[in-house]
């Protein structure tokens, strides 16, 4: 099983632990009142919704991380999603580790 394989099985957990943001406003909203560690973005979502999140995560210090598609951010986290942000400090370390 590979790395990433590994950090997808991960969002699964995350999600059921209850500490996961999803929906663009929703994503927003985390980043910016500070809850948001670590911001998950669709490789292939559309360039505004691109520059909306990267200037967002940016000017807000929240790491940014474009390793997947829609369709695997979906699949891991069971709703069609293409931005998901994660509250929870060691799930967000730990899912750097495993993407790095």
């Amino acid at each position: 099983m590979t790395n990433s394989e590994r950090a997808l099985q991960l969002l699964g957990l995350v999600r059921r632990a209850g500490k996961l943001v999803t929906g663009e406003s929703f994503v927003l909203a985390a980043v910016r009142d500070g809850s948001a560690k670590l911001v998950l973005l669709a490789s292939d979502v559309g360039q505004s919704n691109q520059k909306q999140f990267r200037d967002k995560t940016t000017s807000y210090h929240v790491e940014l991380n474009e390793s997947f598609s829609k369709d695997q951010l979906s699949t891991a986290i069971g709703a069609a999603r293409t931005v998901i942000a994660i509250t929870d400090a060691g799930f967000a370390r730990k899912l750097q580790q495993l993407l790095a």
